[in-house]
This record gives structure tokens, C-alpha cells and sequence, in this order.
């Protein structure tokens, strides 16, 4: 097996060279470098990541925790957290949750048991106890989407500008009727985007029109499903906001079902657009939120974390994103 010594002969330098090459500990000239990394290709050597963690006392992984990756935005999210990651010499451990608190609590504690340097969660709400006291120990926590809990760094989009410019655009379309299939008010960005929906709607003097529940909103059946009783108890519907885009793909399908066309008879707009929206017979419309610019975001933060001096210990912070009207044939 080849060692550091072995890359060093090869690439006529010290092992000390070799070392800060390839753990990005120091400037190596890019030439010299470059030699380095051929040098370790040719032998075929690998680092000793468990050797090198107990030294730096750093593992050079970020746990991530996602509700959910199919037919989301998470998928995108997820490819500019790894992205960035790489770039800066980590890799990441994927958890997938389906927004079972149990589920998330159980991952926590194993990502925080196996010595990950980071935690990236869209989370629950549900254990925030459990995340500050990570957090206390000197692991750094970052919520992605959801800000559950104020006192942790977070990267989210503005919800409430969201809800507010989709009844807005509505409106200026002609729409009068607009109701919106909402979903549980214990998440942040469900709550903003209610809330935005709802100070439009006050303000242009119309009738809020909602459905919501605590149950799992995030699913083709409960657009469907909120969408036909939303059309039964208000025959007059001339448009339909729907939180998420696979609620946007069930409430398309009730109004088909119903011979109801769209956009002629109804509108739909989404809240929070993924890129299958694009791709439907009917393309929906959305308000799109920089899915992939979250995720560099989310993983440039917790990385600045990560290699801050100890001695200067970093506040938390706070980023801000905006959603971006993406006008397609639903509307």
C-alpha cells in the first residue's frame, strides 16, 4: 500500500508538501500541486480518513437531514449542499426523515454519535431541544427551509412575500375567488405562506378560501383531495394556490376531471416550484424558490462555522432568499 513518503519520492518533494496538498491545510503552488495529486493517482493512494480525523479532530463530514427527496425541491437543494461541500474538501451523510419527528430524533443522535462536524436539517419542529444541545456541544447546526428555532443559523426564502405576490398576480389576471390549499401551520414556511395569502387577500377585500390539515400535505392525494372540496363548497373558484408543486399536480387533475379548463375557467399557481412543474402536458406556474443557491448557501455557512478560529467563536446568522414568479400555462 502506498504511503505518504511513496507520493513524496514520486513527486520530488517533502512529505510535509504532500501532507498540506492534500488536506488543504496551506498554500502548495498550484504546479506543485498539481504534480502531487498525479503523483498519488499513479500509486493509487489513499488517505487514511479515520487516521487524519483523530488528528485534526475533524471527520470533513456534514450530516444533512431532509424530509423528503422525490418530486421536491430537497433533490435540488441536496445537489448544491454536495457541491459546495466538495469544493471545500467534505462530504455529506443523507437522512431522509418523511417528517416523522421519532425518525429525525433517531438520526440525530446517530449523526451526532458517529462524529459528523456539522448538522444541515429541515426539520420537524419537533425536537429542537435536541438540536441546541448538538448545537452546544460545538457542533454547528444550520436549518434549511424550515426556521423552527430563532436562536439557530438558518437559510430560508421569504414565505409571506410568497403567499402575498401569488394573490397579487392573481388578482391582476382577473382572478376574484381565490383559495389555497395550505398545509400544516407548525412549519414555517406553510405558516409564512398562509400568512402572506391571507394579508392579500385583506387587503384586496376578498374572501379567504382555505384548506388545511395536520395531516401529510406534501402529496399528490391531498392537492386532489383539497382542490375537489375546495371546487364542491365554492363552485365560483376561479383559482387555486397550492403550497407545494405536487398539491399544484392533484388540484390540475380534479379540474380535469371535472371538464373544468385551465386557464380559461380556473388558474393554478404553485408556492414552491421544482422543476416537474416544466415539464407537465400543462405546465404549471410557480413562484420558484433558488433551490440550488439554498443549498451552496446552507453549506458555505455551516463550512465558514467549521473552520472559524476557536478562539472567536461566530454568531449565528440568518439568510434571506426571494422566490421568482416563473409564469407558465396554469395561469
Amino acid at each position: 500500500m502506498a504511503t505518504l513518503k511513496d507520493v513524496a519520492r514520486l513527486a520530488c518533494v517533502d512529505v510535509s508538501t504532500v501532507s498540506r496538498a492534500l488536506n488543504n491545510t496551506s498554500y502548495v503552488h498550484p504546479e506543485t500541486k498539481e504534480r502531487i495529486y498525479a503523483a498519488a493517482k499513479e500509486l493509487g493512494y489513499r488517505p487514511n480518513v479515520i487516521a487524519r480525523a483523530l488528528r485534526q479532530g475533524r471527520s470533513h463530514i456534514i450530516g444533512v437531514v431532509l424530509p423528503r427527496l422525490h418530486l421536491t425541491i430537497f433533490s435540488e437543494i441536496l445537489q448544491g449542499i454536495e457541491e459546495e461541500a466538495q469544493k471545500h474538501g467534505y462530504m455529506t451523510t443523507v437522512c431522509v426523515t418523511e417528517d416523522d419527528h421519532k425518525v429525525e430524533k433517531d438520526r440525530l443522535n446517530r449523526l451526532r454519535d458517529s462524529g459528523v462536524d456539522g448538522i444541515i436539517i429541515a426539520a420537524t419542529g419537533r425536537n429542537g431541544r435536541l438540536l441546541k444541545d448538538i448545537r452546544a456541544t460545538g457542533v454547528p447546526v444550520v436549518q434549511l427551509v424550515r426556521r423552527q428555532e430563532p436562536e439557530l443559523s438558518s437559510v430560508i426564502a421569504d414565505y409571506e412575500a410568497c403567499g402575498r405576490d401569488a394573490v397579487n398576480y392573481l388578482y391582476k389576471k382577473g382572478c376574484r375567488t381565490i383559495g389555497m390549499i395550505a398545509g400544516s401551520q407548525h412549519l414555517s414556511p406553510y405558516r409564512g405562506r398562509y400568512e402572506g395569502y391571507k394579508k392579500a387577500i385583506s387587503e384586496l377585500g376578498l374572501s379567504e378560501i382555505t384548506v388545511s390539515c395536520e395531516r401529510e400535505v406534501n402529496s399528490f392525494g391531498y392537492g386532489y383531495d383539497s382542490a375537489n372540496r375546495l371546487l364542491d363548497e365554492n363552485p365560483e373558484l376561479d383559482a387555486i394556490i397550492a403550497a407545494v408543486d405536487v398539491q399544484g399536480l392533484g388540484a390540475i387533475r380534479a379540474a380535469a376531471e371535472r371538464g373544468i379548463k385551465i386557464p380559461d375557467r380556473i388558474r393554478i399557481i404553485s408556492l414552491t416550484g421544482h422543476r416537474v412543474g416544466r415539464m407537465l402536458e400543462t405546465t404549471m406556474t410557480s413562484m420558484e424558490m433558488p433551490a440550488f443557491d439554498m443549498g451552496s448557501a446552507s453549506a458555505r455557512l455551516i463550512i465558514s462555522f467549521l473552520e472559524s478560529d476557536p478562539k472567536f467563536k461566530p454568531s449565528e446568522r440568518h439568510i434571506g432568499f426571494s422566490s421568482t414568479l416563473v409564469e407558465r400555462e396554469t395561469t
